[in-house]
């Protein structure tokens, strides 16, 4: 029995010491493997060191597991989602936007003050009596002086109505800036949502894309156990997904200031990711048909809000220069007073007339000041119209460019190029392609689907630049 068991010990000893030196040697082996291919690993894992070729294998494993784990985790974990159309989110931008709210209240404030102008002046009553004259406040037939005076100013030369026209006018620049700051919002908000929207398709791809890799991955995992694959082949194919990973990670690292914003336009403070749905379809925006320019600008005129802000601040210095004309204009001042004893007949009354005679102040220095205001406004109502015409041409220019260029075809041929990865997979598993081969597809797959989803939403985005221009939703991009 003893010497069963002193034989049995004898063969485990040589196996272990067997397997020891033959780990040995694939140690030595995979190290100079892993080595030769320096370049390559650096280029693909990037947030790691060059000198994470040179820790032992085992380390090595341990902290491509940890480190694809997390971000596997950090990618792919989903946080509780808001999903949103356009124009949900356009209602609820009018109604809880804060600037929007104040801008309305500059609105009610500029209303008032051309109800306030209107307003005749008040009446001013003077008085003078006697308080002591050996007794107090002695007032009879014989005894005392009293004397009154009732008067108006009179506003001549339709001051008060030109001051209320300056105040009216005053209103609808209120509201042509309010308009304007709704329209620069509005746009800054759908951009936003349209950018989160692109934002997502790329993650998309990196998503359909990983999840591809991470299966292959996995069973390489098993290849390699079974001793049908190199471990050089399974790390480049570890590395190939992290770095897939790491760049899902900078894409899903912008959405975080996009998504601040846009829940700063709609006053939203439940910590949930928005997520905003549209509607389009891409063959019609590729297939609208845009008026030509001239037409464009006829709606760029009759819409964009700066536009009217700039024709309704000449209006308001063309009606400040005749405000200026009318105050040189004198105003009347009528009364009349009572006179109990100071004037030359005892219980006098009388008609109190008064106005300035304008000899020296005419008002001429405000009356050039208008003038030039005048000249003045009217080169900025001007430039604000040919900025509207160029905008215009250019956004015009720029959406027919992407039309062109995005056609019915690419959306077919991006519906090919999927099944031709998924071809390209299999292909791979079954030994029908090199590693490098494979490699080199992964990277134009993903190039390519990247490419047709920035063309597409530089589409879409010269879609709003012109809607932004005209002043109107001339393209349904949403």
């Amino acid at each position: 029995m003893k010497a069963f068991f002193a034989t049995l010990f004898s063969l485990s000893m040589s196996f272990m010491f067997i397997t020891i030196i033959t780990f040995a040697k694939v140690m030595n082996t995979l190290n100079n493997e892993i080595t030769s291919f320096n370049n390559y690993l650096t280029q693909r894992i990037i947030a790691l060191r060059p000198h994470f070729l040179f820790i032992p294998m085992r380390k090595v494993f341990f902290v491509f597991t940890i480190t694809l784990s997390v971000l596997t985790q950090k990618s792919l974990a989903q946080a509780d989602t808001t999903t949103i159309s356009v124009a949900d989110a356009e209602k609820i931008f009018l109604q809880k936007n804060l600037f929007l709210l104040a801008a309305k209240y500059n609105i009610d404030a500029n209303k008032a003050l051309i109800r306030q102008a209107k307003l005749w002046d008040n009446p001013v009553l003077n008085t003078d009596q006697n308080i002591y004259d050996g007794k107090f406040f002695r007032h009879d037939a014989d005894n005392g002086q009293v004397y009154v005076q009732l008067q108006e100013l009179i506003r001549t030369a339709g001051k008060r109505n030109k001051a209320a026209q300056l105040a009216t006018d005053n209103t609808k620049i209120s509201e042509a800036q309010f308009d304007d700051l709704v329209r620069t919002l509005r746009y800054a908000l759908r951009s936003d949502l349209h950018e989160t929207h692109h934002l997502l398709r790329i993650k998309a791809v990196y998503d359909a894309e990983i999840a591809e890799v991470q299966k292959l991955s996995a069973g390489m995992d098993e290849l390699l156990k079974a001793g049908n694959i190199s471990v050089k082949e399974n790390m480049r194919i570890k590395a190939l997904l992290f770095g897939l990973q790491n760049e899902l990670v900078n894409v899903e690292s912008q959405l975080l200031p996009i998504q601040a914003e846009i829940k700063l336009l709609l006053q939203n403070t439940d910590g949930k990711f928005i997520k905003p749905s549209f509607d389009y379809q891409l063959p019609d925006i590729i297939k609208a048909s845009i008026p030509d320019n001239d037409s464009l600008m006829k709606l760029a005129l009759a819409n964009r809000t700066d536009i009217k802000i700039a024709q309704s601040q000449l209006d308001f210095q063309n009606h400040n220069l005749i405000y200026q004309k009318a105050l040189a204009k004198a105003d009347v001042t009528v009364g009349t007073e009572f006179d109990q004893r100071n004037s030359y007949a005892p219980n006098y009354f009388g008609l109190a007339i008064s106005l300035p005679i304008n000899i020296f102040n005419r008002n001429q220095g405000n009356i050039k000041s208008a003038q030039a205001s005048i000249l003045q406004q009217k080169a900025v109502s001007d430039q604000t119209q040919f900025k509207a015409q160029n905008d215009v041409t250019t956004a015009a220019d720029k959406l027919r460019y992407f039309q062109s260029i995005n056609n019915l075809q690419q959306l077919s041929f991006s519906d090919q190029y999927d099944a031709l990865f998924q071809n390209m997979l299999k292909s791979y598993q079954q030994r029908q392609l090199s590693l490098l081969e494979f490699i080199d597809f992964i990277d134009a797959y993903k190039d390519t689907k990247l490419k047709l989803v920035d063309q597409h939403n530089s589409l879409l985005k010269a879609a709003e630049d012109l809607n932004y221009a005209v002043g109107t939703d001339l393209i349904k991009d949403n």
